[in-house]
């Protein structure tokens, strides 16, 4: 049986929801000071007209056996020690963003998910089996890291002619070095990036809410159910 489904897919940017059945997403603001109660309050408020038994949660940040194990960068605290299934009434799965974009984006094969938003996500796919990744962080040069070159900061430091030179090379890099069949460059600012890499696609928005529905149930690409614990 095939459970109906909300998810919710949490940015720096934005909280952004959307349950099975429904054609419209619905969002708020997020930011410094969104906390994971606020978040649960006002999903709950949001969503009180659809139907749904269970919950998928994308998290900006590592996520370990279904729960978060570093507040996030770019929201407000309290993230780690919260009871979701609690305080949303439902059983929940939590996986890292980038993950669960990049599972509703996978098409086979070895993929590398980027998700070009407010900072940087990652996320590799080798035949069905997901692994979430923390390349954001890691140095890249000049004493900055991936995200301070293909996160929103390094947007607005480099402009975007070189930001875009900047994904141009650091894409090809990471397939390279990964060994990737091909990339998906998913978040906000894909959609700045005019011409693309070789072997490299621009991810859709709703793939985080696809990848959130797969998490639940068994698809047609993916040898075995999801399993976000």
């Amino acid at each position: 049986m095939i459970r109906k489904v909300l998810v919710i897919d949490v940015g720096g940017t934005h909280v952004k929801i959307l349950a099975t059945g429904q054609k419209t997403e619905r969002k708020l603001d997020s930011g410094k000071r969104m906390t994971a109660a606020r978040m649960c309050k006002w999903v709950k408020q949001a969503a009180r007209d659809w139907q749904y038994d269970v919950v998928a949660i994308g998290y900006p940040g590592p996520v370990i056996h279904g729960r978060p194990v570093r507040e996030p960068f770019n929201l407000g605290k309290g993230w780690v020690s919260f009871d979701y299934s609690k305080a949303l009434g439902r059983p929940v799965k939590m996986v890292n963003d980038a993950a669960m974009q990049a599972i509703g984006s996978y098409q086979g094969g070895r993929m590398l998910f980027l998700g070009l938003g407010t900072g940087l996500g990652s996320a590799m796919i080798v035949d069905a089996v997901v692994e979430p990744m923390e390349l954001a962080h890691l140095p890249y040069k000049n004493g900055k890291t991936y995200e301070d070159y293909l996160g929103m900061g390094g947007l607005k430091r480099l402009g975007k002619k070189k930001w875009c030179k900047y994904v141009m090379r650091i894409v090809e890099e990471l397939r390279e070095a990964l060994n990737a069949d091909y990339v998906v460059l998913g978040g906000g600012n894909a959609v700045r990036v005019k011409t693309l890499p070789p072997n490299t696609q621009l991810g859709k928005n709703e793939n985080a809410f696809l990848g959130g529905f797969r998490l639940w149930r068994v698809d047609k690409h993916w040898k075995k159910r999801i399993d976000a614990s």
